[in-house]
């Protein structure tokens, strides 16, 4: 049997909000798998156990760049270590710049993106010479570049924390606005079901039977149960099929809202600053009891 350690605990903890007796159980029956622990916690605890999953701990901002005519646009995440540097202005700079070198040069890579140009030395020197003025580490995360089919329209949301790139087809500016704004609010996962991954699906799948199973549903009605429980998710995470957050009558889906205007969405980016980072937390007071006693051991 694997070792499950405290910090394994604390981890999947950290991850689930469950109760850490609980985390060690399930650890111990995953056999140390941190996926497959958060999965048998969602089915004995419900959606209770993934709710820290998408919480924000990184630093940065969203920058966006869009072109005059609106067919031309680019979105790049840049983080740094603290809040504070994220609103410096010289931080600031960097990632509108960056932003435009993205739309204008179209990297492949951030690799590439950090060797263009940019007021005379590469990206890579830049943000170098920023770290070493500020004193504070920055990294270019991400970016996405979008030749629109339609118009490129965006929302910049919570201090640039949120950021959604969409490329409308018909409609208007004030509809790609809202959408953008209906996107930043809801955060779908894709358009319409065929862009949610099929690993996604299956596990939505599985923790439906086995929540089913545990609540004594015959096993001949379990896999209908999941397949119900798989198309409510999917109308929770795909665009097209949510119910538009300024629906008059709290009813009406986007897909349509769309049909209504004559209009479309070719695609949309959503980043939200930090996604999937871990940071790490320090216990300043832990901290200064840790360095007194390796102190007083000297």
């Amino acid at each position: 049997m694997a070792e499950i350690t405290a910090g394994m605990v604390k981890e999947l903890r950290e991850k689930t909000d469950a109760p850490m007796m609980e985390c060690k159980k399930a650890l111990s029956e995953a056999a140390g798998d941190m996926a497959k622990a958060e999965e048998i916690l969602r089915i004995k605890l419900g959606n209770k156990a993934s709710k820290a999953a998408a919480r924000v701990t990184a630093e940065g901002i969203v920058g966006v760049y869009i072109s005059a005519d609106a067919k031309l646009g680019a979105m790049v995440e840049v983080n740094c270590e603290t809040d504070f540097v994220a609103k410096n202005d010289d931080f600031l700079a960097l990632v509108k710049n960056v932003a435009e070198l993205v739309a204008t040069k179209n990297p492949a890579d951030v690799e590439a993106l950090s060797a263009l140009e940019l007021n005379g030395q590469s990206v890579e020197e830049v943000r170098k010479a920023l770290i070493g003025k500020i004193g504070e580490n920055m990294t270019i995360r991400r970016f996405v570049r979008v030749e629109a089919q339609g118009a490129v329209a965006n929302y910049i949301h919570g201090g640039s924390k949120i950021g959604v790139l969409i490329d409308l087809v018909g409609g208007d500016e004030a509809l790609a606005k809202d959408l953008a704004m209906h996107i930043a609010a809801s955060k779908p996962k894709s358009l319409d079901a065929s862009g949610v991954p099929a690993e996604l699906l299956d596990v939505e799948r599985r923790v439906a039977i086995e929540k089913a199973r545990e609540a004594g549903k015959p096993e001949a009605m379990l896999e209908k149960i999941a397949e119900g429980t798989v198309q409510k998710f999917l109308k929770d995470v795909t665009l097209l099929d949510q119910v538009f957050v300024k629906a008059e009558d709290g009813k009406q889906i986007v897909s349509q809202l769309l049909k209504a205007k004559g209009a479309s969405v070719a695609g949309f980016t959503l980043f939200i600053v930090g996604e999937g980072i871990e940071k790490k937390v320090t216990d300043f007071a832990a901290e200064v009891a840790a360095q007194a006693a390796a102190a007083a051991q000297k």
